[in-house]
This record gives C-alpha cells, structure tokens and sequence, in this order.
C-alpha cells in the first residue's frame, strides 16, 4: 500500500524484487542504481551476511516524475532468495504495491522457480493480498547461459495468468529497464 505524504506532496511505492537464490535480483537492483542519474535517486542498502548476498533488503529509492502534483517515489527491494529465511521474505512483502518475480532460466533451477513462486503467493496470502490485487511481472533472467529452459515452459509453469514477463540478462543490463518500466506503469495505474 503506498504512502502519501500530504505535507511534501509525496507518493511512495514499495516494488519488491522476488525469486530464488541467486536468480538475479540484487543484479537488476544494482544495475538500475549504476544507470540512474545521482540527483534521481537516494542510497543503496544492502545487508549481508556469509550465508546469503543480500539478508534483508536493498532499498533504492527513485524518483519517477508527479502524478496529480505528488511526486512519486519508488522504493526498490530484494528478498533473501533463501528460503530458511522466510520471515524476512515475509515481511518485505508486507504493503507491497508491486513485485518483480525475477527466475533464472538454467533448466537445473527451475524446480526452484516453482518454490520460489510458491513461496510468494504463501506469504501474500498472509497479507490478504492476490495476483488480481496486486501487479506483478515476471522476469526470465540468464537468458544468456547454454543450458536454459525455453520460454514457453516458463510461461506454461509459472506464468498460467499470462502476466506481463520479459527476457533479460541483467548483469548486462538486457531487459532490466524494460522490467522496471513495465511494473512502475502497473503500480501507477493502480494507484489511478
């Protein structure tokens, strides 16, 4: 649920990047704060641990143009892709206004797509809140590696409501900004 601040005519979202263990998330989070303009943008947080890339979250708040004289503010986050900590999972999803549910296309993890995805409809389910309610799309990350499932299978197991989904390589950068641009639009014509 997005949080208006009347007293600075600010609109903030909360986008949270979610999948499995690293299938790329922190990647497009990192990627898109190396290309954002240093006045658009604030600081990067990133917590970590031996065990996992990114414990908590990485927050990045963007600033993305006004809507009705409010200028809207993006916050970027990632889940632990672990599932061992789903508590955290949990409670970064908790006022969500969209999520990015970013897969890794190596045919050895696609089990842990399924997992993953499973995970995240659990937690949402915690909170009340469905696919209907809530945008989400999806990202086919590592499409650049030999060994990938197609993208039909992806679209066929863990794509059956036919959400907006996207190729990439986000340590390329390919498809990352399209990601990012396809749920910024959702979330504002959500809020609409």
């Amino acid at each position: 649920m997005s949080l208006i601040n009347y007293a600075s005519r600010e609109i903030s979202c909360k986008i949270v990047y979610y999948g499995p263990g690293l299938g790329g998330k922190t990647t497009n989070i990192k990627y898109i704060y190396s290309k954002i303009s240093p006045n658009a943008k604030g600081n990067l947080i990133s917590l970590a641990t031996e065990l996992d890339r990114t414990l908590f979250f990485d927050f990045l708040p963007v600033n993305l143009g006004n809507i009705r004289g409010f200028k809207t503010r993006f916050h970027l986050y990632t889940v632990p892709g672990q599932v061992y900590y789903n508590a955290s999972r949990k409670l970064i999803l908790k006022s969500v206004d969209g999520i990015v549910f970013v897969a890794d296309s190596q045919v050895e993890r696609f089990e842990d797509n399924i997992d993953s995805l499973q995970n995240m409809l659990e937690n949402l389910q915690e909170y009340n809140i469905n696919l209907s309610t809530v945008p989400v799309v999806l990202q086919y990350n590592k499409r650049d590696l030999p060994n990938i499932s197609t993208v039909d299978e992806l679209e066929r197991v863990l794509n059956p409501p036919k959400l907006p989904s996207f190729e990439s390589v986000a340590i390329q950068g390919i498809g990352v900004f399209e990601t990012l641009k396809a749920i910024s639009k959702l979330v504002i014509r959500n809020l609409s």
